[in-house]
């Protein structure tokens, strides 16, 4: 069965449209052919053009395309680029860039379903829907610089989950409350934080290694700045681990209707630049969740299909507020958005990880260029 069983699904998502026009061009802006003059206007002079346009040239860049061939792709490496590219154009801070509102037009996005539909099919995004790889993850450190932040070779702490999450929410519950002087006018030039993810935590996050790349944390970086090495560390996990998977949208309206954290006025402004939506928005409570779960992983497909859109928990919903969840701030439509978390990423809530095997040191010859060209290092 192709992945995921609606393949036109890949395009609900801006992250997902971004993929599959990714895939159309696959080298860039730079080489759209002459006869596309509309959305050479979008990528290269970022302005605006006619979404009839737009959709005329991209639906004769489609036909061009060898679906067939890339329906038959079967390794994962061979997709690798385009979802880099995706995962990199990401922003939750100011407002989607020109090729991301072109394809919003629907008429535009409809445009990308045979290329969603091989994509979706091919042997090299199987791995997309996939469970938490519970024998391959990696603990990943990025570096800028060899002594980036004075960080060293020492292994990551896999202990403290319970203190770091109790951190986590105090901070975000001030932030909340501190940000009430902020203007209610969403368009007032403020912002914040702008993470749904449980991100600056210090909770251990992890991902899966595939093979001739190494961890996938060093590959798909939301808002990479351009690391030129890495410190990798394998890790087991134990085997009862509880594990909630995020794979697809309404798996995130899950986690966030049943585990609810109001944070609108905190997020007020950065998500209504990104989404336009000015009412309630919640984040899951991963202090909550850390009662019935050890960990969050999000697939790569639940990536594609969920970040960045505003997505409605229901009309009524109780709003819990403070530590312990109780009392309610009001019970109206409350929407929430999957931010700052990138595909494949595992958070660890609870103590259960320890590392095996030695670090492995990576370097990449063109930070910010060719998020593919990490190398290991030979060992000391």
């Amino acid at each position: 069965m192709a992945w995921p069983e609606v393949p036109e699904d890949l395009l609900a998502g801006p992250r997902g449209r971004r993929l599959c026009f990714d895939v159309v061009s696959p080298h860039g802006p730079g080489y759209l052919p002459d006869n596309c003059p509309a959305w050479v206007a979008v990528t290269v002079e970022n302005a605006s053009a006619d979404p009839e346009h737009l959709a005329s040239e991209l639906a004769s860049l489609v036909s061009q395309a060898d679906l067939e061939g890339m329906a038959e792709l079967s390794n994962p490496a061979s997709l690798l680029e385009p979802l880099s590219d995706s995962v990199g154009g990401a922003m939750y801070w100011q407002p989607p860039d020109e090729i991301d509102q072109a394809l919003a037009h629907p008429q535009v996005a409809e445009e990308l379903a045979a290329m969603a539909r091989a994509v979706t099919a091919a042997p090299a995004s199987r791995w997309w829907s996939s469970l938490l790889a519970r024998n391959h993850q990696h603990f990943v450190r990025l570096l800028i610089g060899e002594t980036d932040h004075g960080l060293t070779a020492e292994p990551p702490d896999l202990s403290g989950a319970d203190a770091n999450l109790a951190s986590w929410l105090a901070d975000t519950i001030e932030e909340e409350r501190s940000a009430v002087s902020r203007p209610t006018d969403p368009a007032a030039p403020y912002s914040g934080h702008w993470w749904s993810a449980p991100a600056l935590s210090r909770l251990v996050w992890s991902t899966r290694s595939l093979r001739d790349f190494g961890p996938v944390g060093m590959i798909l970086v939301e808002d990479a700045p351009g690391h030129s090495e890495a410190i990798t560390w394998p890790l087991t996990v134990t085997p009862d681990v509880r594990v909630f998977e995020v794979r697809a949208p309404q798996d995130w309206v899950e986690l966030a209707g049943r585990y609810p954290l109001e944070v609108t006025k905190s997020r007020r402004h950065d998500w209504w630049r990104v989404t336009g939506w000015d009412g309630t928005w919640v984040v899951p409570n991963f202090a909550a969740i850390a009662a019935d779960f050890d960990a969050v992983h999000l697939t790569v497909g639940g990536y594609l299909t969920t970040a960045g859109r505003a997505l409605s928990v229901g009309g009524g919903v109780g709003v819990p507020h403070g530590s312990s969840g109780g009392g309610i701030a009001r019970t109206e439509e409350a929407k929430t958005m999957l931010a700052g978390w990138p595909p494949d990423e595992t958070y660890w809530l609870a103590d259960v990880l320890q590392t095996t095997g030695r670090p492995v040191r990576w370097a990449n010859p063109a930070p910010g260029d060719d998020f593919l060209a990490w190398t290991p290092l030979p060992q000391a």
